[in-house]
């Protein structure tokens, strides 16, 4: 999985259209390996980005859950952590 990509479901304040947007934007990126297609190929490219989107937002707003929503900010502080714990040398 693209490391990128952030989990988007289940989320206070619910997740945003442009949050869904530029996670499509990656996906297509990492799956077509083009960070900037070229004019020839991007139609193709931004039409991919707009069907992942779509089809994500609509999972997204069909998912259910009795789970309490995770607060953004907590989520982002863990996620800092995880990342110094990572890539601390020593």
């Amino acid at each position: 999985m693209c490391r990128n990509i952030k989990t988007l479901f289940n989320f206070d304040p619910p997740v945003t259209d442009d949050e869904i947007r530029a996670a499509s934007l990656q996906f297509v990126r990492k799956i077509s390996g083009l960070n900037k297609p070229s004019k020839v190929n991007e139609g193709a490219f931004l039409a991919a980005v707009d069907d992942v989107a779509g089809i994500s937002t609509r999972l997204l707003r069909s998912l259910r859950t009795d789970a309490p929503p995770k607060n953004r900010e907590a989520e982002a502080v863990k996620a800092k952590a995880r990342a110094i714990r990572r890539f601390e040398t020593g």
